[in-house]
């Protein structure tokens, strides 16, 4: 199993230390790319252009629980249309 699987099953077992790194490989894995906005603004965009804003989390790096409850629905909804 590869490391991004490992983390995409730490998803969704919705972790309350899962970081904004971990995240980061989990979206790149499904074929995001990450955006730089003002601040600490952050879009991944899909080939799909499927969007998801976030906030990157400071100063510890830690995503909170709701927002990785709308990635995993994100995702689910990009693997019902493949």
């Amino acid at each position: 199993m590869s490391k991004r699987e490992k983390l995409e099953q730490r998803l969704y077992a919705l972790p309350n230390d899962f970081t904004w790194d971990n995240l980061v490989t989990v979206l790149k894995g499904h074929g995001y790319t990450l955006h730089n906005g003002k601040g600490s603004r952050r879009k991944f965009i899909h080939e799909s252009k499927e969007m998801i804003n976030l906030h990157e989390p400071h100063p510890s790096g830690i995503m909170k629980i709701y927002v990785l409850k709308q990635i995993i629905e994100k995702l689910g909804a990009l693997d019902s249309d493949e």
